[in-house]
């Protein structure tokens, strides 16, 4: 993209112009929680800066997309909504608790889970015992405990491996339990990826393109996992996804940003038409 259609990609855009009546009432309407808020964030590398002034809230059950063209800086939020990277500009907060400065680690302890692009499972570990090790911090018995597997650690277990196997089975993963986690066919290995991250008991998921090599068949059945895990738990969702057809089908809104800057806001109607967003994965001459 050339110089003068990344200038006009990073205009500042009025509110006004941005958000239109029906999405601005659409957001007055949201009375739940917010449990993910951004607010001026960024983020520079060496003279570039790859993200500026994002800003969101999230509130709790909430579905949202964050699409852009590739390079756009969406790994890039959500490397900083993580822990992964330390913004330089602007605060992160989950649940009112500013997470500025805090490692990834502690991100997933406060609630927040993720996908990743590229699956990491646990290789050499069954399907059953990928979700429980999700499940460690929050079933959690001494060390003696697990050394002569007292009463209490046994009743842990027993807990721990009920909970495993429900989330195993939203699913449908029940008759893969005990093979090889990466063996599971691309599209399994991608449920189970984000079966691990439902399993640590957070907040707000961020799906970092779950549909990517999927079949329509597999991108069916993952739509549908994501509406039961916003719908039955109450988790607040974060979707990057290029399958702009999961995207509109799924998402209560939609928030797309070019050049790490954001052009676009509103519900997924809005979006498909938006001029802005046309041009930013068109091109100004072909759109």
């Amino acid at each position: 993209m050339n110089e003068s259609l990344r200038a006009e990609a990073t205009r500042e855009i009025p509110e006004s112009e941005m958000r239109s009546p029906e999405y601005r009432k659409f957001l007055k309407s949201r009375t739940w929680e917010t449990v993910l808020e951004t607010v001026h964030l960024g983020i520079q590398f060496g003279g570039l800066k790859a993200v500026d002034d994002f800003n969101m809230d999230i509130k709790a059950g909430e579905l949202v997309g964050l699409i852009g063209p590739n390079g756009a800086g969406k790994t890039t939020v959500f490397n900083m909504l993580t822990g992964v990277y330390q913004p330089t500009e602007g605060t992160v907060s989950l649940c009112g608790q500013v997470m500025n400065g805090k490692k990834a680690h502690q991100f997933v302890h406060a609630g927040i889970a993720r996908t990743f692009q590229n699956i990491r499972l646990f290789s050499g570990m069954s399907v059953l015992d990928n979700v429980k090790v999700a499940m460690s911090g929050k079933y959690r018995y001494g060390f003696a405990g697990a050394l002569f597997h007292t009463p209490k650690y046994r009743k842990i277990e027993r807990e721990r491996d009920a909970a495993a196997r429900e989330v195993r089975s939203m699913f449908r993963l029940e008759d893969k339990a005990d093979l090889d986690a990466t063996q599971l066919p691309y599209g399994q290995q991608r449920k189970l990826e984000i079966a691990r991250a439902l399993a640590t008991d957070m907040k707000v998921l961020l799906l970092d393109e779950p549909a990517a090599g999927m079949n329509p068949s597999e991108t069916a059945e993952l739509l549908e996992a994501i509406r039961v895990i916003r719908d039955r738990f109450g988790v607040a969702i974060l979707l990057i996804e290029h399958d702009m057809n999961l995207v509109m089908n799924v998402c209560e809104r939609i928030q797309v940003i070019s050049f790490g800057v954001t052009i676009a806001e509103g519900l997924p109607h809005e979006i498909a038409r938006n001029k802005e967003v046309i041009e930013a994965y068109l091109g100004r001459d072909n759109a």
